[in-house]
């Protein structure tokens, strides 16, 4: 029985594609917004969500970092996409016949220098998959889509020009979500993430930290985010390499903890590596 998969956006998005990655040949289904993916998992309409949680441009998808903590989800699981912009028309057009291109506003920027040196018409859409869908149906020949090549298999549309984007190291990290914990086993290569709120008293942070440095801990992420509106409740969300039964990360936690009056394990899973 094939596993359905939960991915923000339409077919043939940047997110479809990591999620296909993942698990290829699965049933994906896409979503509206980020809630409605975890939803999809909470409810058992998915059995995994595939979501991003940061960029090597635009640093953390925000909506992720709020929503995840309270979802009751597990991470179990990352991969890493590189965002490579394609120039897409339906078939039988050519280069020369572009005078347009449709695309996400953030995508349409990714690719400010080839837009310009072909001097083409930009026009703004809800997303890459979107613009693909919609060229495809369209039909015009003078008109393309900026969207990944993924999206253009999906639609049928030629690839009339490949990695049109400005810089070559555009990359999105995704994880892969699970209404039920399973952790990667210990002498694995592994990643923990996990979340926690420092108690009131000076320096809590510096002193809650100071475990990881003292017990050779590599913490590769640390974001702070304010919670339930209010100015003095900050919630800290971390990536430690290591996993929670090595001595070391005992150690950590354990300081960690001394100063914290929340914490929590998110995931503990294989750690993917850029290019995978």
């Amino acid at each position: 029985m094939s596993k359905k998969i939960a991915f923000q956006g339409e077919p043939g998005a940047f997110s479809h594609a990591a999620a296909a990655k993942v698990f290829p040949g699965e049933e994906f289904v896409g979503c509206v917004t980020f809630e409605e993916t975890l939803a999809a998992v909470q409810s058992g309409r998915a059995d995994f969500a595939v979501v991003p949680v940061e960029n090597s441009l635009y640093g953390r998808i925000t909506d992720i970092h709020h929503l995840l903590p309270e979802s009751g989800l597990h991470i179990v699981g990352e991969t890493y996409l590189r965002v490579e912009m394609t120039l897409l028309g339906v078939p039988g057009a050519r280069l020369e016949d572009i005078k347009a291109v449709q695309s996400l506003s953030v995508a349409l920027g990714q690719c400010r220098r080839f837009i310009a040196q072909n001097s083409y018409r930009t026009i703004n859409a809800v997303d890459t998959a979107g613009s693909a869908r919609e060229i495809a149906q369209k039909g015009d020949k003078t008109v393309a889509a900026i969207a990944s090549r993924f999206a253009g298999e999906i639609y049928g549309l030629d690839v009339l020009a490949a990695n049109i984007e400005d810089a070559d190291h555009n990359t999105t990290r995704f994880l892969v979500l699970s209404p039920n914990e399973k952790r990667a086993a210990a002498q694995d290569k592994v990643k923990t993430t996990f979340v926690f709120r420092v108690r009131n008293v000076p320096a809590a942070l510096y002193k809650a930290m100071g475990g990881f440095a003292t017990n050779g801990v590599n913490m590769t992420k640390l974001e702070s985010y304010m919670v339930g509106g209010a100015f003095t409740a900050t919630q800290f969300y971390a990536d430690i390499e290591g996993h929670p039964d090595d001595i070391g990360v005992i150690h950590a936690f354990d300081e960690l903890k001394f100063f914290t009056d929340q914490f929590r394990i998110l995931g503990v899973y294989h750690a993917a590596t850029p290019g995978d």
